[in-house]
């Protein structure tokens, strides 16, 4: 066999383990029930508990933040993320946090992505007010 054959192999075995690895992140959305049975890394897609209290205090870790999430089955649970509070949190209208449950029932996110509100939102329902006013 000649040396770009064997180079050609290799660099296809190695995008097969590549591609079968990152297979895994292309999961679907769990619940945080379904996270505590498996202890498998998951993404659970939900919203913010606004009457829970968030830990953030940049003074002691500004990469530590702690809050309580509801996930699509109503189950409510703590969210801990190595990562700084972001900007306009508590507006997010959805939540998908990636990660793992830990023995203590809290769920340990890598990753956090945030559907946050329209900013034409607003907008959108003062225009229909003035078009319901028109009409009227």
């Amino acid at each position: 066999m000649k040396k770009t054959h064997i180079i050609a192999l290799v660099m296809m075995a190695a995008a097969i383990v590549m591609l079968t690895m990152s297979s895994k992140d292309l999961s679907t959305f769990s619940t945080f029930a379904k996270a505590e049975l498996d202890k498998e890394r998951v993404k659970v897609s939900g919203q913010l508990s606004k009457s829970d209290p968030m830990v953030y205090d940049p003074e002691v870790d500004a990469n530590f933040f702690s809050f309580y999430m509801i996930d699509e089955n109503n189950d409510k649970r703590q969210v801990a993320i190595r990562e700084s509070k972001r900007y306009d949190f508590e507006r997010s209208e959805k939540i998908v946090v990636t990660g793992k449950m830990n023995e203590e029932g809290v769920f340990e996110a890598s990753e956090m992505l945030l559907k946050c509100p329209s900013k034409y939102k607003e907008e959108e329902l003062a225009l229909r007010k003035q078009a319901s006013a028109v009409d009227s």
